[in-house]
């Protein structure tokens, strides 16, 4: 089986995770910085770390309100996702709330340092969304 990648698309960063060829696991692979709000450059560079990676399936995060509603945020997303699928990626948005929540707790839990997790939450939001996808596709819950 082919890899994939999972995103956690912010307005400044993006998380980026990948699974393992089995797709049970997955870790943090990196976070793309760009300037406010340039998805361009973004897509660029998450198009290149597809190609390094032989990757043509990602998991994007979808924000979403906790009714339920798209906003903003979820908007820029499947902008984004529209993007990545005309170059041939194929893309699962997934609902990411709460994601960022669960990564901070684990890194709580962890004893990381506020700075280190300042450095790596958006790796672990995407490790977050990523693993839940798998674990879904995998018959979990």
């Amino acid at each position: 089986m082919d890899r994939i990648i999972g995103l956690d698309l912010g307005s400044k960063t993006c998380g980026v995770s990948i699974c393992d060829a089995l797709h049970i696991t997955c870790r943090a692979l990196t976070t793309v910085r760009f300037e406010s709000d340039d998805y361009d450059a973004c897509l660029e560079e998450v198009l290149k770390l597809l190609k390094e990676n032989k990757v043509k399936e990602v998991v994007l995060g979808l924000p979403k309100h906790m009714n339920g509603d798209i906003g903003i945020r979820g908007e820029i997303s499947c902008e984004f996702a529209k993007k990545l699928e005309s170059s041939g990626i194929t893309v699962h948005l997934w609902d990411e709330r709460l994601t960022t929540v669960a990564a901070e707790k684990i890194l709580l839990q962890g004893d990381v340092s506020r700075k280190k997790r300042k450095k790596v939450i958006d790796q672990m939001a995407a490790v977050q969304i990523l693993q839940s996808f798998l674990d879904r596709q995998n018959g979990g819950f």
